[in-house]
């Protein structure tokens, strides 16, 4: 089939599916307008006269068939792109007509059958739309336009548009679904689902319109179990219309017998669906609560301490990758996405500075994954850059309420996260104008400014392999030139924060490392001189991918088992990789670890040794020296954690080794209480022979894969 065809064939069966679509009194209709829509690009003002290319909606404009050229980069080609398609709604409009569109950017202008029926500049949050003026029923033809600009400085520098120091093209597009919601009234305009696990019960709220003269609203509930539909709890209440601006708000709380709590290792799901007698509205939630704890700095998920192992996605760095496609958009490849994590021992995941899909939340809430959700703010340091003048903390109290609106049924997001890497006043100000609007009260984090509660958390970035890419390590060697003398994570907050105090917030470790190779394996633009100096000028790919992994995984266990931090989590999982070039804008900055993003293979050494290090039940040698004297009598420090909450019982196994032959070992039987960590110590002589040798600790358990951890060191004669 041709691809002509295809398309035609695309826009029939959409078509054809919203003429069937009919709107029922009492019942919502939710008509998708998601699919080929026609593009065109030109200026601001003006509409263009033919739409000759099509492009897949939700997706970006670099899709469009034929290609337009230069889609991303700041040009002279055009000023913005048009989005056009028609759509028919049987039967009469009822009193609730209004069109949303999740996310697009950058800034909109919607027009409706000829008429501008709204604007949007936000290019993060929803805009939702009163179109029943506009529209048209009975079978007519409705004709849908959406301009975007067609750059990130198409908004005002009032309007946080996605800066990223290491992104080189900010592609627009309509990147969400768009969606006709048709209703009566009273309508249900959100709902916010608040659990209270300790009573067994969940708290609802949210807002009704209603225009009528009737002062009573009654609402039906009925709670059921997400997966397989059985009615859990039913019942209703009244409601009193009080504000003069046709707004009631409603709260009520539902009682859930022997509820079944939410987590990564159990994501059970309950669905709520709410009737007016107008309006019908379903949402899903977990029943789960989560914290940080201000004296011991863990985090707590559901009363228990819970340690948060993960990594990191950064949806709009992958836009600009040359294999994305449309990936981000295929449900079953997101959700594999989030397995494969799920493989690697990760139930954490920040979405880094910047809002994926917004079907990838309700994967996250089904396969079970934490989400530090970060808006899409990065300027760095005052003293270095400029953050826009215009950008204030009421322009962001908007967006931060429109963003949490949006998520706050999601049991997945545990951390609403303001900010990436920044110092600044304004987001600070903004969290503490929105958060008390979070009935759940999850954490905040404010990047390198200060925290905004003693309960939020404090991300901090320790890049230790970064002063590589000036140097050579000393001759102890990389691990314990910068791991041994180091107890906890620095190169964060305290370092940066305006009114230079000190705080004791928990903290997060959301990226470390400085290691990055791209997919082909070769350096980034920010890693090609670590490798020189750690490997010389002629290393091999496959040198470069075990040291890669290697230090790595001994830079994860070293953090995780001197348990100083709430969370340990990787940078980053999804990215783009740009191996185009050694500079910039060629070269990318930062990768993933995929050897085919298409197919989610891991590089082997990376899924092998990075997977191991995130392991709930984790082994570390606590020695980092690459040199021993000869005969030394040494003693080795072992230690072990047990992320899981049950105790372990194993055995421990110390031995030294060269070229695969054992010459001394010891063995330990033990338990690792849950949530222990413990350390174990062996006593022994290094070798006196100089070569190469190797330490192996090895945890043992019945049913499970050993644990292990591996150090390398060579003995020197004395001169």
């Amino acid at each position: 089939m041709n691809i002509k065809f295809r398309k035609v064939i695309c826009t029939i069966v959409a078509l054809v599916f919203l003429t069937q679509t009919d709107w029922a009194a009492g019942e919502r209709k939710v008509i998708n307008l998601d699919g080929t829509w026609e593009i065109a690009e030109g200026t601001l003002g003006v509409i263009p006269k033919e739409f000759s290319h099509r492009v897949p909606v939700p997706g970006l404009a670099d899709m469009a068939e034929p290609a337009f050229e230069k889609v991303g980069f700041e040009n002279n080609l055009r000023e913005a792109f048009w989005y056009r398609r028609t759509f028919r709604v049987d039967g009469a409009i009822p009193e609730m007509a209004i069109l949303k569109i999740h996310k697009a950017k950058y800034g909109m202008q919607i027009y409706l059958n000829g008429r501008v029926v709204g604007e949007h500049l936000p290019c993060f949050t929803p805009v939702f739309v009163d179109v029943k003026e506009h529209l048209k029923g009975k079978g007519a033809t409705n004709e849908l336009i959406i301009r975007v600009g067609a750059f990130r400085t198409s908004v005002p520098d009032s309007i946080p548009s996605g800066w990223d120091f290491e992104k080189y093209r900010y592609i627009p597009g309509i990147y969400d679904s768009v969606k006709l919601i048709l209703s009566g009234r009273p309508y249900i305009v959100n709902i916010q689902t608040a659990p209270e696990i300790n009573d067994s019960r969940v708290r609802v709220t949210g807002e009704i319109s209603n225009k009528g003269k009737a002062k009573k609203i009654r609402v039906r509930y009925t709670l059921c179990e997400a997966s397989t539909g059985k009615t859990v709890i039913a019942g209703e209440n009244t409601f009193t219309k009080t504000q003069k601006n046709d707004s009631t708000p409603f709260e009520f709380v539902i009682p859930i017998k022997n509820c079944r709590l939410w987590s990564p290792e159990d994501p059970y799901l309950y669905k709520l669906l709410l009737d007016t007698g107008g309006d019908t509205c379903r949402t899903r939630f977990g029943m789960r609560s989560f914290r940080f704890d201000d004296k011991t700095g863990w985090a707590v998920l559901n009363g228990k301490t819970y340690y948060m192992r993960g990594t990191n996605v950064c949806a709009y760095r992958f836009f600009e990758d040359e294999s994305r496609g449309n990936l981000p958009w295929r449900k079953e490849w997101v959700r594999k996405l989030h397995r494969k994590f799920k493989e690697m021992h990760w139930n954490s995941i920040r979405y880094c500075i910047g809002f994926p899909p917004d079907f990838w939340y309700d994967i996250a809430d089904e396969e079970g994954l934490l989400i530090q959700d970060e808006f899409p703010i990065w300027y760095g340091h005052l003293r270095k850059n400029k953050w826009p003048v215009g950008l204030n903390s009421e322009e962001l109290e908007r967006e931060y309420t429109a963003w949490m609106r949006e998520r706050w049924n999601h049991p997945c997001v545990v951390v609403w996260d303001a900010q990436n890497e920044t110092v600044t006043k304004e987001t600070g100000k903004a969290i503490q104008a929105v958060r008390h609007l979070d009935l759940s009260n999850r954490p905040w984090d404010n990047g390198w400014s200060e925290p905004q509660a003693e309960t939020d958390c404090m991300e901090t970035h320790p890049y230790l392999f970064a002063p590589f890419c000036r140097r050579k390590p000393s001759e102890k060697g990389p691990l314990v030139e910068l791991l041994n003398s180091i107890k906890i994570p620095h190169n964060g907050p305290n370092d940066h924060c305006i009114s230079g105090e000190k705080f004791d917030n928990a903290i997060i470790i959301n990226e470390y490392g400085w290691l990055w190779l791209n997919r082909n394996g070769t350096p980034t633009v920010l890693t090609k001189g670590i490798y020189k100096n750690l490997l010389g000028e002629s290393s091999t790919t496959n040198q470069r991918r075990q040291i890669y992994a290697k230090y790595l995984a001994a830079s994860t266990k070293y953090w995780r088992c001197h348990r100083k931090c709430a969370g340990v989590l990787h940078f980053c999982g999804l990215g783009y990789s740009r191996a185009w070039g050694g500079k910039r804008p060629e070269g990318g900055a930062t990768s993933d670890s995929f050897l085919d993003v298409e197919t989610l293979e891991f590089e082997p050494m990376f899924k092998q040794y990075v997977s191991e290090a995130f392991a709930p039940v984790c082994v570390m040698i606590d020695e980092w020296s690459e040199i021993l004297p000869a005969g030394e009598v040494r003693e080795f420090p072992v230690f072990m954690v047990n992320d899981l909450y049950d105790n372990v019982t194993a055995t421990l196994q110390f031995r030294v080794e060269q070229a695969q032959r054992t010459i001394w070992q010891q063995m330990k039987s033990l338990t690792i209480q849950g949530l222990e960590r413990k350390k174990v110590t062996f006593k022994t002589k290094v070798p006196e022979s100089a070569g190469t040798y190797q330490l192996v600790a090895e945890l043992k358990r019945d049913g499970h894969p050993p644990a292990r951890s591996v150090r390398i060191f060579k003995v020197e004669q004395p001169k």
